[in-house]
């Protein structure tokens, strides 16, 4: 097929008109077409992508522009057309190019939301129920798979394009896309639908802590502090529940890693954004086919030791890997980050424990709250609250032991207020005006009278 890749230039979407149309326009202002007989066009469409499989080399296409790509499926899919005797317009020829192409080198259905940055989650329940998250409100799309082997043959695609494999043997997988978003799949047997595909996305531009002060996710004075304690390297842990932000605070935390410092990241899959020069980004590998050559994140952070860190920060902990990460948060690593799925500070330092005594050390249970409580500094909680805003809800220091009992000091706590018409929640971010134990750390970097000023001690 030699010539076909030759771009050529079609005409704008609105020049064209058809009576059994109605023509929509996406996020990105691209028209797509709905026609009154879904059934006729998916026959068609269907007809004509038999014949074009036959007509292009999927592997050609993938290493092709997008927009390109499109373009040319447009002219086969006119050719195509004029074969089978159906008639089509310029609109149609366009909006069955794109489908096609999202189907050979994108998500098939799941592309058109990828593109609008106001849905934050996209949730494939099987072929035929796809939901998204808009707002923080989940709502049900009329975007379908053709079947469960349509699924299928895009979950595939996804683990393939970073290394790893999904199959009857191995039917879980955590991949990442190339836009950094995450993606967690599950194919039968172990689901009964068909097969799930969840997608986590983010922001193709980083969020700030300024940002999240402007979309009340917390207060001027709680970003300071935050800002200050990322300086000060102090080190800290973040908690929440499932899709509360935890990821997005910990990247708009990150921007205050100092550029001089060498940061080692390790991840399931990689999706921190870090905006400094010296970052080596590491994430664990499944075993093979034949149950060998596992990396768990475990060994990334061991491995992370001797690489001569500045800073550690692992995305998320989750077991015996905790123990590692305290011992570099205990080592010299100061300003090390984590987060870890708690319902409030006091929480998230009972899973760290529970997760270091999940490494079968035979460590006392004193000692290993000794290591905590000597380890992380501040604990910061945010929730997804019901009115779809994510929220920092608890900032709090790890003051120490009481006996055998960590305790920790609320510096900021987020205070319900009421709701207004529109559902959204009111409230303020208080201060407790307690003087943070990392007062001394901050003075050692001339941060000391900023960070009485945001706790609300100024002059004490």
């Amino acid at each position: 097929m030699e010539g076909w890749l030759a771009m050529t230039i079609g005409r704008r979407f609105d020049e064209f008109r058809h009576p059994g149309l109605v023509l929509v326009s996406n996020a990105s202002g691209e028209a797509t077409v709905s026609l009154a007989n879904l059934a006729q066009l998916n026959e068609l469409k269907e007809r004509i992508r038999t014949v074009l499989l036959t007509k292009i080399d999927p592997t050609v296409a993938g290493r092709i522009p997008r927009a390109t790509l499109r373009v040319e499926i447009a002219k086969l899919v006119s050719e195509i057309a004029t074969e089978e005797r159906v008639q089509l317009n310029k609109l149609e020829e366009m909006a069955l190019a794109a489908d096609l192409s999202d189907d050979m080198v994108g998500l098939g259905p799941l592309e058109p939301f990828l593109e609008d940055d106001e849905i934050t989650d996209i949730l494939a329940n099987g072929p035929s129920d796809i939901y998204i998250e808009r707002g923080g409100k989940l709502e049900k799309t009329a975007a379908r798979f053709r079947d469960a082997q349509h699924l299928a043959n895009i979950a595939h695609r996804i683990a393939t394009g970073i290394g790893r494999r999904i199959d009857e043997a191995s039917p879980m997988v955590d991949a990442r896309l190339a836009d950094g978003s995450r993606v967690n799949i599950v194919l039968p047997p172990l689901v009964l639908n068909g097969g799930t595909i969840s997608i986590r996305k983010f922001p193709q531009r980083n969020l700030t802590l300024q940002g999240m002060v402007h979309q009340q996710s917390l207060s001027t004075e709680v970003s300071r502090v935050l800002q200050i304690a990322a300086l000060s390297r102090i080190n800290i842990l973040i908690s929440g529940g499932t899709g509360s932000g935890k990821t997005t605070l910990l990247n708009a935390i990150s921007q205050y890693i100092d550029c001089d410092e060498r940061v080692i990241t390790v991840e399931d899959a990689a999706e921190l954004r870090l905006q400094q020069p010296h970052v080596v980004q590491m994430e664990t590998r499944p075993p093979n086919i034949e149950g060998v050559g596992e990396v768990s994140l475990r060994d990334l952070v061991r491995n992370a030791l001797r690489m001569r860190p500045d800073r550690i920060i692992v995305g998320e902990v989750r077991g015996p890997e905790a123990f590692d990460m305290l011992q570099a948060m205990n080592t010299g690593h100061d300003g090390s980050m984590s987060t870890i799925h708690a319902n409030s500070p006091r929480d998230a330092l009972y899973r760290v424990e529970n997760m270091v005594m999940m490494a079968n050390l035979n460590i006392p249970l004193r000692a290993i709250r000794m290591h905590i409580a000597s380890a992380v500094n501040l604990v910061v909680h945010v929730e997804r609250m019901w009115d779809g805003v994510r929220r920092v809800h608890s900032v709090a220091e790890v003051a120490g032991l009481e006996g055998d009992i960590i305790t920790t000091r609320e510096l900021f706590a987020f205070h319900y207020r009421g709701e207004r018409q529109s559902g959204q929640i009111e409230g303020t971010f208080e201060s407790s005006r307690r003087r943070p134990d990392f007062m001394a750390r901050a003075a050692r970097f001339g941060l000391d009278k900023e960070l009485l000023d945001a706790v609300g001690i100024s002059g004490a």
